[in-house]
């Protein structure tokens, strides 16, 4: 067995060992940050953390009602700008801590007059030193390049961070008993990717509090089976992209119920009359009757706890169809597990 199927079945015990490593801490955070005034939050990742980031984008601000901006580390480090951050709480993700680009920003950032947050995964790292306030993943080592539960411990981190900003009470607690259950699909994700194995190219869409996860799984299909992945919204597919879809073109949808539920079920309506081949994560009856495949998540799932329990799947179904196609997932080619851009 991989690596990265090793850390995968990890994560719930990582997710409960980081609830309860950091519930303290947060809460002396929150105290702190209520007598700030912040009015924008700015989040700053590259690779998996920023498919983390994008999530905890749409987290914070359903959650808190605060702005929450992506920052394009580039406009610091290329072309030095300096930005009014007075107000602003900016928050740098790293699985690692050693992301050149991402410790820039925060050190402009602090500069700048901003409070600053590293989260991350490595408690020495430079991320900790120059972050105001440090909230770890407590995952241990992660020795797969791709990564798994680096990725979700940085999106628990996001609802812990929104349990304490926000006014919305949040069952994060929860989180890990959903992951743990999900784990249980590992065989039929192994039968189904036997369906895959020839796959080149392919559409992953994901809408709302799974959007981010639509970049993630993309990026785990290009990073360990070598398939072109692109990703969109399902609102955004309709935009020009759906004219690449035609019979048997694969779309793979995360598709929760709740609020996203229409969006989902529109668009597959669209891709059945392309005869495509659409294969669904959900725990919606309706969605998995409309979808060629699909894998059936405990209906016991609210939307707002899905994105982590939704991905742990995905994560599965990227790891089998590298197994499946003959490719090493651990050590994907060009790849390093610390990647330092400027």
């Amino acid at each position: 067995m991989s690596l990265m199927l090793d850390e995968i079945a990890e994560q719930p015990a990582v997710l409960e060992k980081t609830i309860r490593q950091e519930t303290a801490k947060l809460k002396k955070l929150g105290d702190f940050l209520h007598n700030k005034d912040i009015d924008l939050i700015v989040l700053a990742a590259r690779g998996s953390s920023d498919n983390a980031a994008l999530f905890g984008r749409y987290l914070l601000e359903i959650t808190t009602g605060i702005p929450v901006s992506l920052s394009a580390p580039s406009v610091f480090t290329m072309y030095n700008a300096k930005l009014n951050l007075k107000r602003a709480l900016v928050i740098g993700v790293s699985q690692s801590g050693e992301g050149v680009d991402i410790n820039q920003v925060l050190k402009s950032a602090k500069k700048s007059g901003a409070f600053t947050i590293g989260i991350t995964n490595q408690a020495d790292s430079l991320m900790a030193k120059i972050a105001d306030e440090t909230l770890l993943i407590h995952a241990g080592r992660e020795k797969s390049v791709a990564a798994t539960k680096t990725y979700t411990g940085q999106m628990l981190h996001f609802y812990l961070l929104a349990s304490i900003l926000g006014n919305k009470k949040i069952d994060f607690q929860r989180i890990p008993q959903f992951t743990n259950e999900v784990l249980k699909l590992k065989p039929e994700v192994e039968e189904l990717v036997q369906r895959y194995v020839f796959m080149e190219n392919c559409v992953v869409v994901g809408r709302g509090l799974n959007y981010g996860n639509s970049y993630e799984l993309a990026l785990k299909l290009m990073e360990t089976c070598y398939v072109v992945a692109e990703r969109f919204s399902s609102a955004d597919f309709y935009h020009g992209p759906l004219a690449i879809v035609e019979r048997r073109f694969p779309v793979i949808l995360f598709a929760p119920k709740g609020i996203t539920e229409k969006s989902s079920l529109d668009l597959l309506k669209r891709l059945k009359e392309l005869h495509a081949d659409s294969f669904s994560i959900t725990n919606d009856k309706k969605v998995a009757s409309l979808s060629s495949r699909s894998l059936f998540l405990p209906e016991n799932i609210d939307e707002f706890l899905s994105p982590i329990p939704f991905i742990v799947p995905a994560q599965l179904f990227a790891a089998y169809l590298a197994e499946a196609k003959g490719i090493d997932a651990d050590a994907p080619r060009s790849l390093s597990k610390i990647t330092k851009t400027i």
